[in-house]
């Protein structure tokens, strides 16, 4: 084993520099403004209980699409992440490509939705809020971007309202959720969900975020903060950061019911695959997705791997099926500058040929 080659004159350097950084990181935090959550300006035009349903503000510079796109975010986290900052907003950007945007945020429930269904998001607060811009904007079909378990819900959507989707797009969507390389399935289809649904009522969000960090434990929490001294002495960094992590915790719980058909339907029974799922009286049958769909996936994606997302291109009855594929994680999709320079566009680009 050679001996580590570091002079005492170096090793003093180091730690110096560590120790300015530090200092000036911990003035930087106690100097931190509150966390903003999300940063494009928007409007809400619609609430029902804890829904809120916001246009966006276009650039006043820049022609809108005739035909507006509704974000649907899952239900696990919060929407902000979409416009997260100025330089990196999903939403910022697709305003910037000419779409007319739009999205929902399901808020945080309580032990009053414990009893919610699949059934009430789905062909309840999300086809009330598309007949809300439906009517708005006089047309009969309207665009839906669903992201991840968000994506789904689309699915289940436009399979049962095909009449009121003129494009649909899937980012970051789980379809095949048995594939061998997703560990958060493995576990999953092992839970005795009525047991914990059954004690809990609702599931705690806390719960399921440090299921969803414990996926990738080195990486998620530990290595960060090491690294976190880099950032802590650029203001505009640390700003980010701290946006971050506030998302990253800020995890509504779970309406029980829901969570429970959920885990059953897809996880543990491959709905989308196996068939079986029955969303109010009606069972959900991807054949009768006959509309354009835009099928975006990340390749380092921890949470949906890219097969479980690509599973979708035999499954819909659509004769306009596209794919895209982003070198990047299930976060970076919509973080990172390389993302937010090739995704929003060429989803903007999809939509004006098909609008």
């Amino acid at each position: 084993m050679q001996p580590f080659n570091i002079r005492p004159d170096q090793l003093a350097e180091e730690m110096y520099d560590y120790s300015r950084k530090l200092g000036k990181g911990v003035e930087n935090l106690l100097n931190a403004e509150k966390i903003d959550t999300g940063v494009t300006p928007k409007v809400e035009v619609y609430r029902e209980d804890k829904l809120r349903l916001y246009r966006y503000e276009s650039p006043a510079d820049v022609v809108q699409s005739s035909v507006p796109t509704l974000i649907v975010y899952a239900l696990v986290n919060r929407p902000y992440m979409t416009d997260i900052q100025e330089n990196r907003s999903t939403v910022r950007n697709l305003l910037a490509a000419g779409q007319d945007v739009y999205l929902i945020d399901w808020g945080y429930p309580d032990e009053a939705d414990r009893a919610m269904t699949m059934d009430d998001y789905i062909n309840g607060y999300l086809n009330r809020c598309v007949d809300v811009i439906r009517k708005r904007h006089k047309l009969d079909k309207i665009n839906i971007l669903g992201i991840c378990q968000g994506g789904a819900f689309s699915l289940c959507y436009t399979s049962l309202h095909p009449d009121k989707v003129k494009n649909l797009i899937t980012m970051v969507t789980p379809v095949d959720f048995q594939t061998p390389d997703n560990m958060l399935s493995a576990w999953v289809q092992q839970m005795d969900v009525d047991l914990l649904i059954d004690t809990l009522g609702n599931v705690p969000g806390e719960l399921l975020n440090w299921t969803f960090l414990s996926l990738k434990p080195f990486s998620l929490t530990g290595q960060k903060y090491l690294s976190m001294v880099d950032v802590l002495e650029d203001e505009d960094k640390l700003k980010n950061f701290l946006r971050m992590e506030k998302w990253i915790f800020d995890s509504p719980d779970q309406a029980g019911e829901t969570f429970r058909q959920f885990v059953k339907d897809f996880y543990q029974k491959n709905g989308f695959l196996e068939g079986g799922v029955t969303i109010g009286d009606r069972p959900v049958d991807l054949r009768n997705v006959t509309c354009p769909v835009l099928n975006i996936y990340a390749e380092q994606d921890h949470l949906v791997p890219p097969d479980s997302s690509r599973a979708l291109r035999n499954l819909t009855g659509s004769k306009d099926y596209t794919e895209l594929s982003f070198p990047g994680g299930h976060i970076g999709i919509y973080v990172s500058g390389k993302a937010q320079k090739q995704v929003p566009p060429a989803i903007g680009k999809w939509l004006d040929e098909r609008s």
